[in-house]
Protein backbone atom coordinates (compact mmCIF):
# COMPACT_ATOMS: atom_id res chain seq x y z
CA UNK A 1 0.00 0.00 0.00
CA UNK A 2 1.44 3.36 -1.06
CA UNK A 3 0.62 6.36 1.09
CA UNK A 4 1.68 9.98 1.23
CA UNK A 5 2.75 9.55 4.85
CA UNK A 6 4.76 7.13 6.97
CA UNK A 7 2.30 5.46 9.30
CA UNK A 8 2.90 4.12 12.78
CA UNK A 9 0.17 2.15 14.53
CA UNK A 10 -0.26 3.04 18.19
CA UNK A 11 -1.95 0.80 20.76
CA UNK A 12 -3.12 2.35 24.03
CA UNK A 13 -5.83 1.83 26.67
CA UNK A 14 -8.08 4.84 26.11
CA UNK A 15 -11.33 3.58 27.66
CA UNK A 16 -12.18 1.48 30.75
CA UNK A 17 -11.55 -1.15 31.90
CA UNK A 18 -8.16 -0.08 30.58
CA UNK A 19 -6.14 2.40 32.60
CA UNK A 20 -7.26 5.23 30.35
CA UNK A 21 -5.28 7.98 32.09
CA UNK A 22 -2.09 6.06 31.35
CA UNK A 23 -3.22 5.65 27.76
CA UNK A 24 -3.85 9.39 27.38
CA UNK A 25 -0.39 10.20 28.75
CA UNK A 26 1.21 7.66 26.42
CA UNK A 27 -0.60 9.18 23.44
CA UNK A 28 0.22 12.76 24.47
CA UNK A 29 3.93 11.95 24.46
CA UNK A 30 3.70 10.15 21.13
CA UNK A 31 1.77 12.98 19.48
CA UNK A 32 4.27 15.57 20.72
CA UNK A 33 7.15 13.59 19.24
CA UNK A 34 5.33 13.22 15.91
CA UNK A 35 4.80 16.98 15.73
CA UNK A 36 8.51 17.57 16.31
CA UNK A 37 9.55 14.94 13.76
CA UNK A 38 7.27 16.52 11.16
CA UNK A 39 8.46 20.04 11.98
CA UNK A 40 11.98 18.77 11.24
CA UNK A 41 11.01 17.40 7.80
CA UNK A 42 9.41 14.04 8.61
CA UNK A 43 10.81 10.74 7.35
CA UNK A 44 12.56 11.10 3.98
CA UNK A 45 10.34 14.07 3.23
CA UNK A 46 7.11 12.30 4.19
CA UNK A 47 5.10 13.29 7.28
CA UNK A 48 4.85 10.83 10.13
CA UNK A 49 1.25 9.83 10.91
CA UNK A 50 -0.16 7.94 13.90
CA UNK A 51 -3.02 5.48 13.49
CA UNK A 52 -4.30 5.09 17.05
CA UNK A 53 -6.32 2.12 18.27
CA UNK A 54 -7.88 1.76 21.73
CA UNK A 55 -7.16 -1.62 23.34
CA UNK A 56 -9.32 -1.01 26.44
CA UNK A 57 -6.99 -3.51 28.20
CA UNK A 58 -8.36 -6.37 26.06
CA UNK A 59 -5.76 -8.72 24.53
CA UNK A 60 -8.15 -9.92 21.81
CA UNK A 61 -8.94 -6.35 20.84
CA UNK A 62 -5.22 -5.64 20.62
CA UNK A 63 -4.66 -8.64 18.33
CA UNK A 64 -7.46 -7.47 16.04
CA UNK A 65 -5.96 -3.97 15.99
CA UNK A 66 -2.55 -5.35 15.00
CA UNK A 67 -4.14 -7.24 12.10
CA UNK A 68 -6.04 -4.14 10.98
CA UNK A 69 -3.01 -1.88 11.21
CA UNK A 70 -0.91 -4.36 9.25
CA UNK A 71 -3.54 -4.30 6.47
CA UNK A 72 -3.39 -0.49 6.50
CA UNK A 73 0.33 -0.65 5.78
CA UNK A 74 1.86 0.75 8.95
CA UNK A 75 5.64 0.77 9.00
CA UNK A 76 5.75 -0.20 12.68
CA UNK A 77 3.67 -0.61 15.82
CA UNK A 78 4.15 1.27 19.07
CA UNK A 79 2.69 1.68 22.53
CA UNK A 80 0.59 -0.22 25.02
CA UNK A 81 0.63 0.03 28.78
CA UNK A 82 -0.93 -3.19 30.11
CA UNK A 83 1.52 -6.09 30.11
CA UNK A 84 -0.95 -8.85 29.23
CA UNK A 85 -2.25 -6.79 26.31
CA UNK A 86 1.25 -5.91 25.12
CA UNK A 87 2.14 -9.59 25.23
CA UNK A 88 -0.76 -10.44 22.90
CA UNK A 89 0.16 -7.59 20.56
CA UNK A 90 3.83 -8.59 20.52
CA UNK A 91 3.00 -12.20 19.63
CA UNK A 92 0.76 -11.08 16.76
CA UNK A 93 3.29 -8.55 15.48
CA UNK A 94 6.02 -11.20 15.62
CA UNK A 95 3.84 -13.62 13.63
CA UNK A 96 3.26 -10.94 10.98
CA UNK A 97 6.88 -9.78 10.87
CA UNK A 98 5.82 -6.27 11.85
CA UNK A 99 8.21 -4.17 13.98
CA UNK A 100 6.77 -3.39 17.41
CA UNK A 101 8.32 -1.08 20.00
CA UNK A 102 6.57 -1.63 23.33
CA UNK A 103 6.48 1.61 25.30
CA UNK A 104 5.39 0.84 28.82
CA UNK A 105 4.60 -2.81 29.57
CA UNK A 106 7.13 -4.59 31.80
CA UNK A 107 6.29 -8.32 31.92
CA UNK A 108 9.59 -10.15 31.35
CA UNK A 109 8.07 -12.75 29.02
CA UNK A 110 6.74 -10.28 26.45
CA UNK A 111 7.10 -13.07 23.89
CA UNK A 112 7.36 -16.86 24.28
CA UNK A 113 10.32 -17.06 21.90
CA UNK A 114 13.04 -14.69 20.69
CA UNK A 115 11.43 -12.04 18.50
CA UNK A 116 13.87 -10.08 16.34
CA UNK A 117 11.39 -7.38 15.38
CA UNK A 118 10.06 -6.67 18.88
CA UNK A 119 11.78 -4.27 21.28
CA UNK A 120 10.89 -2.61 24.56
CA UNK A 121 11.64 0.71 26.26
CA UNK A 122 10.24 -0.01 29.73
CA UNK A 123 12.44 -1.95 32.16
CA UNK A 124 11.62 -5.61 32.63
CA UNK A 125 9.51 -6.35 35.68
CA UNK A 126 12.27 -8.43 37.25
CA UNK A 127 14.63 -5.44 37.10
CA UNK A 128 12.28 -2.79 38.49
CA UNK A 129 10.64 -4.95 41.10
CA UNK A 130 14.02 -6.14 42.41
CA UNK A 131 14.86 -2.51 43.04
CA UNK A 132 11.53 -2.13 44.83
CA UNK A 133 12.29 -5.21 46.94
CA UNK A 134 15.68 -3.69 47.88
CA UNK A 135 13.86 -0.56 49.00
CA UNK A 136 11.52 -2.61 51.21
CA UNK A 137 14.41 -4.49 52.79
CA UNK A 138 16.24 -1.24 53.43
CA UNK A 139 13.15 0.07 55.19
CA UNK A 140 13.12 -2.99 57.46
CA UNK A 141 10.27 -4.93 55.84
CA UNK A 142 11.01 -8.65 55.76
CA UNK A 143 7.47 -10.04 56.11
CA UNK A 144 5.28 -8.78 53.27
CA UNK A 145 1.62 -9.38 52.46
CA UNK A 146 0.21 -8.97 48.95
CA UNK A 147 -3.34 -8.35 47.86
CA UNK A 148 -3.21 -9.71 44.32
CA UNK A 149 -5.76 -10.01 41.53
CA UNK A 150 -5.53 -13.16 39.38
CA UNK A 151 -3.27 -12.25 36.44
CA UNK A 152 -0.06 -13.42 34.80
CA UNK A 153 1.41 -9.98 35.55
CA UNK A 154 0.55 -9.96 39.27
CA UNK A 155 1.63 -13.60 39.65
CA UNK A 156 4.97 -12.76 38.05
CA UNK A 157 5.39 -9.82 40.41
CA UNK A 158 4.64 -11.98 43.42
CA UNK A 159 7.31 -14.49 42.35
CA UNK A 160 9.90 -11.72 41.95
CA UNK A 161 9.11 -10.36 45.41
CA UNK A 162 9.26 -13.81 46.99
CA UNK A 163 12.62 -14.53 45.34
CA UNK A 164 14.12 -11.37 46.84
CA UNK A 165 12.22 -10.92 50.09
CA UNK A 166 11.74 -14.48 51.21
CA UNK A 167 8.44 -14.47 53.08
CA UNK A 168 5.50 -13.16 51.04
CA UNK A 169 1.96 -13.85 52.24
CA UNK A 170 -0.81 -13.91 49.64
CA UNK A 171 -4.03 -12.66 51.20
CA UNK A 172 -7.36 -14.30 50.53
CA UNK A 173 -9.07 -11.70 48.35
CA UNK A 174 -12.51 -13.09 49.16
CA UNK A 175 -12.15 -12.09 52.83
CA UNK A 176 -12.17 -8.56 54.31
CA UNK A 177 -8.65 -7.22 53.88
CA UNK A 178 -8.45 -6.00 57.48
CA UNK A 179 -9.19 -9.41 58.94
CA UNK A 180 -6.75 -11.18 56.64
CA UNK A 181 -3.98 -8.65 57.22
CA UNK A 182 -4.38 -8.23 60.98
CA UNK A 183 -3.51 -11.86 61.61
CA UNK A 184 -0.63 -12.06 59.15
CA UNK A 185 2.09 -10.32 61.20
CA UNK A 186 3.14 -8.55 57.99
CA UNK A 187 4.61 -5.06 58.24
CA UNK A 188 3.75 -4.06 54.68
CA UNK A 189 0.87 -4.67 52.27
CA UNK A 190 1.52 -4.44 48.54
CA UNK A 191 -1.39 -3.62 46.23
CA UNK A 192 -1.09 -5.93 43.23
CA UNK A 193 -4.55 -5.02 42.00
CA UNK A 194 -6.30 -2.88 39.43
CA UNK A 195 -7.11 0.80 39.69
CA UNK A 196 -9.48 2.32 40.65
CA UNK A 197 -10.98 -0.87 42.03
CA UNK A 198 -10.21 -2.75 44.11
CA UNK A 199 -7.14 -0.60 44.91
CA UNK A 200 -9.08 2.44 46.18
CA UNK A 201 -11.36 0.35 48.43
CA UNK A 202 -8.40 -1.56 49.90
CA UNK A 203 -6.51 1.64 50.73
CA UNK A 204 -9.54 3.13 52.44
CA UNK A 205 -10.20 -0.05 54.41
CA UNK A 206 -6.59 -0.21 55.66
CA UNK A 207 -6.48 3.49 56.57
CA UNK A 208 -9.67 3.17 58.62
CA UNK A 209 -8.80 -0.03 60.50
CA UNK A 210 -7.12 0.75 63.86
CA UNK A 211 -5.57 -2.73 63.92
CA UNK A 212 -3.51 -1.76 60.86
CA UNK A 213 -2.16 1.60 62.01
CA UNK A 214 1.45 0.47 61.66
CA UNK A 215 1.09 -1.13 58.22
CA UNK A 216 2.99 0.36 55.28
CA UNK A 217 1.21 0.08 51.94
CA UNK A 218 3.01 -0.07 48.61
CA UNK A 219 2.06 -0.19 44.94
CA UNK A 220 5.03 -1.29 42.81
CA UNK A 221 3.00 -1.16 39.58
CA UNK A 222 2.69 2.63 39.90
CA UNK A 223 -1.01 3.22 40.57
CA UNK A 224 -0.35 6.40 42.64
CA UNK A 225 1.60 8.03 39.78
CA UNK A 226 -1.49 9.53 38.18
CA UNK A 227 -3.54 12.50 39.36
CA UNK A 228 -6.69 10.35 39.55
CA UNK A 229 -5.16 8.55 42.56
CA UNK A 230 -4.86 11.79 44.51
CA UNK A 231 -8.33 12.92 43.38
CA UNK A 232 -9.92 9.69 44.61
CA UNK A 233 -7.96 9.17 47.82
CA UNK A 234 -6.51 12.51 48.90
CA UNK A 235 -4.41 12.11 52.06
CA UNK A 236 -5.31 8.42 52.26
CA UNK A 237 -3.34 7.84 49.04
CA UNK A 238 -0.15 9.48 50.31
CA UNK A 239 2.84 7.59 51.71
CA UNK A 240 2.33 4.59 49.40
CA UNK A 241 5.63 3.94 47.58
CA UNK A 242 5.50 3.04 43.89
CA UNK A 243 7.82 2.59 40.93
CA UNK A 244 8.32 5.15 38.20
CA UNK A 245 10.85 5.34 35.40
CA UNK A 246 12.34 8.83 35.48
CA UNK A 247 15.77 10.18 36.40
CA UNK A 248 16.09 12.23 39.56
CA UNK A 249 16.80 15.25 37.36
CA UNK A 250 15.79 15.66 33.71
CA UNK A 251 18.37 16.81 31.18
CA UNK A 252 17.75 19.61 28.65
CA UNK A 253 15.68 17.44 26.28
CA UNK A 254 13.62 15.95 29.11
CA UNK A 255 12.97 19.38 30.62
CA UNK A 256 11.85 20.79 27.27
CA UNK A 257 9.54 17.83 26.64
CA UNK A 258 8.15 18.07 30.19
CA UNK A 259 7.22 21.72 29.61
CA UNK A 260 5.51 20.87 26.31
CA UNK A 261 3.63 17.95 27.88
CA UNK A 262 2.33 20.16 30.66
CA UNK A 263 0.61 22.25 27.99
CA UNK A 264 -1.03 19.13 26.51
CA UNK A 265 -2.17 17.40 29.69
CA UNK A 266 -4.55 18.51 32.45
CA UNK A 267 -2.13 17.22 35.12
CA UNK A 268 1.65 16.87 35.47
CA UNK A 269 3.09 14.43 32.91
CA UNK A 270 3.76 10.95 34.22
CA UNK A 271 6.68 8.75 33.25
CA UNK A 272 4.31 7.11 30.75
CA UNK A 273 4.13 10.34 28.73
CA UNK A 274 7.93 10.37 28.46
CA UNK A 275 7.82 6.73 27.36
CA UNK A 276 5.38 7.72 24.60
CA UNK A 277 7.67 10.50 23.38
CA UNK A 278 10.77 8.30 23.47
CA UNK A 279 8.96 5.54 21.55
CA UNK A 280 8.31 7.78 18.56
CA UNK A 281 11.79 9.31 18.73
CA UNK A 282 13.29 5.81 18.52
CA UNK A 283 11.00 4.66 15.71
CA UNK A 284 11.62 7.82 13.71
CA UNK A 285 15.37 7.22 13.89
CA UNK A 286 14.91 3.56 12.93
CA UNK A 287 12.71 4.50 9.96
CA UNK A 288 15.16 7.16 8.77
CA UNK A 289 17.78 4.41 8.74
CA UNK A 290 15.64 2.33 6.41
CA UNK A 291 13.91 -0.15 8.69
CA UNK A 292 11.98 -0.47 11.90
CA UNK A 293 13.55 -3.61 13.31
CA UNK A 294 17.33 -3.13 13.24
CA UNK A 295 17.20 -2.47 16.95
CA UNK A 296 20.89 -2.98 17.81
CA UNK A 297 21.79 -0.26 15.27
CA UNK A 298 19.50 2.36 16.84
CA UNK A 299 20.95 4.91 19.24
CA UNK A 300 18.80 7.87 20.34
CA UNK A 301 19.11 10.56 22.96
CA UNK A 302 15.84 10.08 24.85
CA UNK A 303 14.12 12.25 27.42
CA UNK A 304 15.50 10.05 30.21
CA UNK A 305 18.95 9.26 28.85
CA UNK A 306 20.68 7.62 25.86
CA UNK A 307 18.62 4.75 24.43
CA UNK A 308 20.28 1.69 22.92
CA UNK A 309 19.01 -1.87 22.67
CA UNK A 310 20.64 -5.14 23.64
CA UNK A 311 19.81 -8.73 24.45
CA UNK A 312 19.19 -9.40 28.14
CA UNK A 313 19.33 -12.99 29.44
CA UNK A 314 15.86 -14.43 29.95
CA UNK A 315 14.12 -11.78 27.81
CA UNK A 316 13.19 -12.63 24.23
CA UNK A 317 12.93 -9.09 22.85
CA UNK A 318 15.43 -6.29 22.29
CA UNK A 319 15.59 -4.32 25.51
CA UNK A 320 16.70 -0.87 26.61
CA UNK A 321 18.78 -1.93 29.62
CA UNK A 322 18.02 0.06 31.62
CA UNK A 323 15.84 3.16 31.98
CA UNK A 324 16.26 5.00 35.29
CA UNK A 325 14.16 3.56 38.13
CA UNK A 326 12.85 5.39 41.19
CA UNK A 327 10.77 4.44 44.20
CA UNK A 328 8.50 7.41 44.88
CA UNK A 329 5.51 8.27 47.05
CA UNK A 330 3.07 11.13 47.49
CA UNK A 331 4.06 13.44 50.32
CA UNK A 332 1.66 12.98 53.29
CA UNK A 333 1.93 16.72 54.00
CA UNK A 334 1.26 17.70 50.37
CA UNK A 335 -0.24 14.74 48.45
CA UNK A 336 0.14 16.61 45.17
CA UNK A 337 3.94 16.50 45.56
CA UNK A 338 6.00 13.40 44.79
CA UNK A 339 9.02 12.40 46.91
CA UNK A 340 11.90 10.26 45.65
CA UNK A 341 12.65 7.64 48.30
CA UNK A 342 15.11 5.34 46.50
CA UNK A 343 16.86 5.09 43.12
CA UNK A 344 18.19 2.07 41.32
Amino acid sequence: MTTSSVRIGVLAPLTPPGWDQAGRHLLAGAELAVREVNDAGGIAGKPLELLVRDTAADPRRAEAAVDELARLGVAALAGEYHSVVARAAAARAHALGLPFLCSSAVLDALTDEPAEQVARLAPAQSHGWRIYADFLLGAGHTRIAVAADPSVYWASGTRILRDHLGEVIELDMSAPVGDALAGSRATALLLLVGHPEPAVSIVRAVRRDPRLAGITMGAPAGQPEFAAWEAELGEDGAGIPFLRYLPERLGPLGARVAAALRERLPEPPSFVAFEGYDTIAVLAEALRSGGGAAWPDVAVEGTRGPIVFSRVPGIGVWQWAWPPVQVVDRDPVRPGRLRVLHTG
